[in-house]
């Protein structure tokens, strides 16, 4: 087993991958959030105020999907084959759904006609909330398990097992909090009346997000077993929970104190450490298998190579700045309010 700064190989690509899902939840949350509000807003034009307020940017947060996909079947090839296999059905709907909400942001504005626009704007808001509830889902799985059996067989059902009481709660409970994260991002990118009615909406979606969170947690807690058992062995984890509450408790005070960059820094953190959560409770398991613990897909038991690790490593170290440098350009480019021109959406 090969070594770098103190860690195996497989335990630093497990960061790896773990940083490049963080990314994609914190920049797609608000993209999807904001998607998820489209249809509160009654007026055409406010509507496209809040498309263009994600417009620079949507496209490019998917890099984050892309690369953390690539890095998943490039660092633990086992793991990947074998969720894709239990989560075929919901991986599916999750692809159907980003190229109609694609297509939804690109086709809206094309045609004048009300009825063009209103089914765009339907299909746009029912695909982001969609997206954005079978990524709780996926997550929910993962943390209960699933039937897996000698080689990492996948014998569970093909089409709705994946849905259960638990999973659709994490699924309400990642919706909540991306149509918070959302409300805040268009909170800094608007002015006027729509700035006033996402004030609104912004309470409304911290009660939605702290209710569904609870009552996970207390799921979590009561009936996922093992949950806390890696917090009973190394009991400096239990900062990242109180670290999540203290990012929680953070959001609505300073949202009424109207510091909506803070707040949207600190509703990232709170993503941020419920999957640093999930990850401290799984290591090294990446899949449990819920037939027998000897068939748990593991860091070890899923990892490439050593030498490819080694490699693919490498190439992280190389990209990592890369990638930090060009999203801090488009970010610092696009700031302030969102101005509606020829080219916008």
């Amino acid at each position: 087993m090969e070594y770098f700064l103190g860690l195996d190989y497989p335990t630093l690509w497990y960061l790896v991958i773990g940083l490049l899902f963080s990314g994609y939840a914190i920049l797609e949350g608000f993209d999807f959030g904001a998607g998820a509000w489209h249809l509160f807003f009654q007026k055409d034009l406010s509507r496209r105020i809040a498309i263009n307020a994600i417009a620079p940017v949507w496209d490019a947060n998917q890099v984050w999907l892309i690369i953390g996909g690539g890095a998943l079947f490039a660092g633990f090839p086992v793991m990947y084959a074998t969720m894709l296999s239990a989560m075929y059905i919901p991986f599916m709907l999750f692809l159907m759904f980003n190229v109609l909400r694609a297509a939804s942001i690109k086709f809206r504005s094309a045609e004048e006609m009300l009825w063009w626009r209103k089914t765009w704007d339907i299909i746009y808001s029912a695909s982001s909330i969609m997206i954005a509830f079978l990524l709780g889902v996926v997550l929910g799985n993962i943390l209960q398990g699933f039937p897996l059996a000698e080689n990492f067989k996948y014998k569970g059902g093909v089409f709705f097992s994946f849905l259960n009481p638990y999973t659709i709660l994490t699924g309400l409970s990642t919706l909540a909090i991306f149509m918070t994260q959302g409300a805040i991002y268009l909170l800094l990118k608007t002015e006027g009346r729509l700035h006033a009615r996402l004030t609104f909406l912004l309470r409304r979606g911290i009660i939605f997000f702290i209710i569904t969170f609870s009552i996970t947690t207390v799921y979590t807690l009561i009936f996922i077993p093992g949950v806390i058992e890696a917090f009973k062995k190394n009991q400096f984890f239990f900062v990242v929970p109180v670290l999540s509450f203290l990012a929680v408790a953070n959001v609505p005070r300073l949202a009424s104190k109207k510091k909506y960059l803070l707040a949207l820094i600190f509703s990232s953190l709170t993503m941020m450490l419920l999957l640093m959560l999930v990850a401290l409770q799984l290591y090294p398991t990446l899949l449990i298998s819920t037939i027998n613990p000897i068939y748990n897909v593991t860091i070890y038991n899923a990892a490439s190579s050593q030498k490819s690790l080694g490699i693919m490593l490498t190439i992280v170290v190389i990209g990592t700045p890369l990638l930090a440098g060009y999203f801090f350009f488009l970010y610092k480019t696009f700031r302030g309010k969102v101005k509606l021109d020829d080219t916008s959406y």
